[in-house]
């Protein structure tokens, strides 16, 4: 920032309610591990809701307005933020409302997506952030993402469908058999019913997805999502231009990936050869 300038940060309707709560909260003399306990969630989620970092989601509004005493002042906050701001704070929530997705479907070109990795695979890739994790730190995310794949248990099921580069398959990270055990598992996801995984070969005229990976979502209330996620930052978008452009190109992708039936024989040559070598 040049000297005598000043940088303009827009105040969100996230804040603006977190602000409220946090009002609220001490006006009924309860701390936020107090009230945490009440509602019977972590400190953390309290602390921040009230920074604006997290979205305060309707039923927990409906329960905060009870509590207080606040005659439903939180759940009309929460029902009257803006479409555009709906889901703008909720990039750091990815994971929730995955788990609560109808459907997802997941370009990647450099990783097997963390739905479908192994507690071993996931272990080599924090361990190879950096700068540098602590072991605890690294552990924490490999629990975390592990925890992720509850999904795949969920009942409604969800539809998942993936997109995978070739080039992912034919890395060879760390321990051989951190790679084997992962194109193992990935094999058996292939069968589920309902998991679709297409795999991008290495040589293709044409590529739709040169700007990088992306996730689609649409959540329970059957709104549409885009998720780009970038090195030192993610967007999340809600603006049904915006996610109408990005289904057009994963749609494409769709084509130029070879079918759920050659992927799975491409993987079986893959294992085939690996498995003879070991």
């Amino acid at each position: 920032m040049q000297p005598g300038t000043h940088s303009i940060r827009r105040v969100t309707s996230w804040q603006l309610i977190g602000a409220q709560l946090r009002h609220f909260r001490k006006l009924a003399g309860l701390t936020q591990a107090a009230l945490a306990e009440q509602l019977g969630v972590g400190e953390d989620t309290i602390a921040s809701i009230e920074q604006g970092r997290r979205a305060l989601q309707l039923d927990l509004a409906v329960q905060l307005d009870e509590l207080l005493d606040t005659k439903g002042a939180l759940k009309v906050a929460v029902e009257r933020v803006p479409k555009k701001e709906r889901y703008q704070a909720l990039v750091k929530d990815f994971v929730q409302l995955e788990q609560g997705a109808v459907s997802l479907f997941s370009y990647q070109s450099q990783l097997i997506p963390g739905l479908l990795q192994t507690e071993a695979y996931a272990r080599l890739i924090f361990s190879s952030h950096y700068p540098p994790l602590e072991e605890e730190e690294i552990e924490k995310r490999v629990t975390t993402r592990l925890d992720r794949q509850l999904i795949l248990a969920r009942k409604p099921r969800p539809v998942l469908h993936f997109i995978l580069e070739e080039s992912i398959l034919r890395a060879e990270l760390g321990d051989p058999e951190v790679m084997l055990e992962q194109l193992l598992h990935l094999r058996r996801c292939m069968d589920l019913p309902f998991v679709s995984i297409q795999i991008m070969p290495r040589r293709t005229p044409k590529h739709a997805g040169l700007a990088g990976p992306l996730v689609l979502l649409e959540t329970p209330d059957h709104d549409q999502l885009a998720y780009v996620e970038m090195h030192l930052r993610a967007e999340l978008y809600d603006d049904p231009a915006d996610v109408s452009a990005l289904m057009q190109k994963y749609g494409m992708l769709r084509t130029q990936a070879l079918t759920a039936e050659e992927s799975a024989r491409l993987l079986d040559a893959l294992l085939a050869a690996l498995l003879g070598e070991t």
